[in-house]
């Protein structure tokens, strides 16, 4: 939506699709796009349409700006929008493919299956399959083979989800992806006739660059893409690999992924690596990063990897700049550097400064107090620095989790030899205003005759007074018990569906924003839950630098209200019994 205001170019362009698109559908395409929620892109009958549109546009951008394909390769229905571009397929037969497909699609597969993410390569993936029963018994199939280490498996919804969960007990990066039905799998073979009748007015012409078929995995001429090769575009497993690796072998290692998110840009870069070639693979747009900025920014990648761009055209129409370039001096050089030169006294990092450096994500810096035994850690944040902060809140109020106080407690443990926090208490929220930097102490107190230590943690932001947040007590001992070896999930315990408790929670006044939402799968036995959590994309890559992610222990903690719901907002303040057993998870079950 952003990039449609600050664009003539992608407007247009999007505007045309959404004409031809209206033609087919009783819902309107520009109105699911600025409603922003996405609660109209959960159904594949609208997601398709509307994600073609905005690929379209964005590829007619990149060509407004220089950027113009040597050749085009799309993925699954990305190859519609592929052929499109290529010229291959008018905007009206580009439409009738992916309207009238994704409409049959919904009406006869959704809810049978379903795809699945592997990060394993297909040539494994299958053996593994085959290990089930053949592949056939189970029903699933690879739909996709995508690089070296990633692949996609369909089938049906109970058989994928179990064979996900074996390989996520494997340690395999799995998932099933949401809003997807069981396509390139044999599912789709009963709807060929339907398909091809629906198709058949379709006329394909030869195009002004070549399709790298993901069908065939080679280069067609154009003519070839008719109403039979789009049963077989749904059909047959997706050869992205074959297709990125012919287009290498062609002489071509310049990629862009003209989607709202890159999806597939890791997969060329993989494949790069795989095979020695020096290439380049940019997205356009990010999610929750629509706008202008965004897409001068991924030209910008581009280019600094040697793409032509025509910034004459790019950068007045994007408000950036009135020209190309700066203006040099009206005076001669001086023979002086004009650069920034490294600072040569030390103090650009914690040991420059006399302190001890800590590698953690909350904290930077330790200070030891000689005379009293004790331990200071130092450290700043803020929603700039770390974003999920922002979605963490209660209404519109934007507040660091308890877990963070927790998390604290335990690296501060960690760092004088009580790693276990005995008891924390909260004393009073810490409120975190737009992107104001917020200072965090977190002080251990000398080892008492026990040998156990006192912590307390405050903040600031900017000159403000010092506030106590927490206080509690590290300990070297723990008192928990070793957790029960049963089976997982208990076989007496009952699955709950947990796909609305975000929505429940938001209603209650929660402000739980996508780095929060995190609880996945839960199971009930009379009181007791049993629960799977797991981090979002974007957090679960930082995971490592934390003992625990606050956001993953803070999403551990939504599954309690399954059995019971509080009235109002109730937020963790007491804790005890802290002991982390092990460090850097991305998911967790929880008891």
């Amino acid at each position: 939506v952003e990039l449609a205001q600050a664009s003539p170019v992608f407007a247009a362009r999007l505007q045309e699709c959404f004409t031809e698109i209206r033609r087919w559908v009783d819902w309107d395409p520009a109105q699911v796009l600025a409603d922003g929620d996405g609660a109209g892109l959960e159904s594949i009958e609208v997601l398709q349409p509307v994600a073609f549109a905005v690929g379209v546009a964005l590829a007619a951008l990149w060509e407004s700006v220089g950027v113009r394909p040597a050749a085009v390769i799309g993925h699954s229905q990305g190859e519609v929008a592929a052929a499109c571009v290529a010229g291959v397929l008018s905007l009206a037969d580009a439409v009738r493919v992916v309207v009238l497909r994704s409409r049959l699609f919904a009406a006869e597969l959704w809810g049978r299956g379903a795809i699945a993410a592997v990060g394993l390569p297909a040539r494994v993936v299958r053996e593994r399959v085959a290990l089930l029963g053949g592949g056939l018994e189970v029903g699933l199939e690879v739909s996709a083979d995508n690089g070296p280490a990633s692949c996609a498996v369909a089938g049906p919804s109970g058989a994928l989800e179990e064979f996900v969960e074996r390989l996520r007990g494997e340690g395999v990066r799995a998932r099933v992806i949401a809003t997807t039905v069981a396509s390139h799998s044999r599912m789709v073979e009963p709807l060929r006739e339907r398909l091809l009748e629906m198709l058949g007015p379709i006329r394909p012409e030869a195009g002004r660059v070549p399709v790298y078929s993901t069908v065939t995995g080679g280069v067609l001429a154009g003519s070839e893409l008719g109403a039979e090769y789009w049963f077989a575009n749904a059909r047959r497993p997706v050869d992205f690999q074959g297709a990125v690796r012919a287009l290498l072998a062609d002489g071509r290692s310049a990629f862009v992924e003209v989607s709202p998110h890159p999806v597939l840009t890791m997969a060329v870069q993989d494949i790069l690596e795989a095979t020695g070639t020096s290439g380049v693979a940019v997205g356009s747009l990010r999610r929750g990063e629509g706008g202008p900025d965004r897409f001068v920014r991924s030209v910008g990648e581009a280019f600094t990897a040697g793409v032509g761009v025509d910034w004459e055209r790019l950068l007045p129409a994007t408000g950036t700049g009135t020209g190309v370039g700066a203006e040099l001096p009206t005076y001669a050089f001086q023979h002086r550097r004009y650069w920034l030169e490294p600072a040569t006294t030390g103090v650009s990092d914690a040991g420059g400064l006399g302190q001890a450096r800590v590698d953690h994500p909350l904290l930077g810096a330790a200070v030891e107090l000689p005379d009293q035994g004790g331990l200071v850690l130092t450290g700043r944040i803020s929603t700039a620095t770390h974003p999920w902060l922002a979605d963490h809140g209660v209404g519109q109020t934007v507040l660091f989790p308890g877990t963070g106080f927790v998390e604290l407690a335990v690296r501060a443990g960690d760092e004088v030899g009580c790693p276990v926090v005995e008891e924390l208490t909260l004393e009073a929220p810490l409120v975190i205003e737009g992107d104001e930097a917020v200072q965090l102490q977190v002080a251990v107190a000398a080892a008492g005759e026990d040998g156990r230590r006192e912590v307390t943690i405050h903040a600031r932001t900017g000159r403000r007074p010092w506030t106590r947040h927490a206080a509690g007590t590290l300990t070297a001992t723990s008192s928990t018990p070793s957790p029960a070896g049963e089976q997982w999930p208990p076989a007496d315990a009952n699955a709950v569906d947990v796909s609305g408790h975000y929505e429940t929670l938001s209603a209650a006044g929660y402000g739980y924003g996508p780095a929060f939402q995190g609880l996945k799968r839960a199971w009930i036995r009379d009181n007791e839950v049993f629960a799977e959590v797991e981090l979002d994309e974007r957090e679960a890559a930082e995971a490592g630098g934390y003992g625990i992610h606050p956001a993953l222990l803070d999403a551990a903690l939504h599954a309690t209200g399954l059995v019971e719901q509080a009235e109002g907002v109730a937020l963790p303040f007491a804790w005890n019994g802290v002991e982390l057993l092990a460090s850097g998870a991305q998911r967790v079950r929880v008891h």
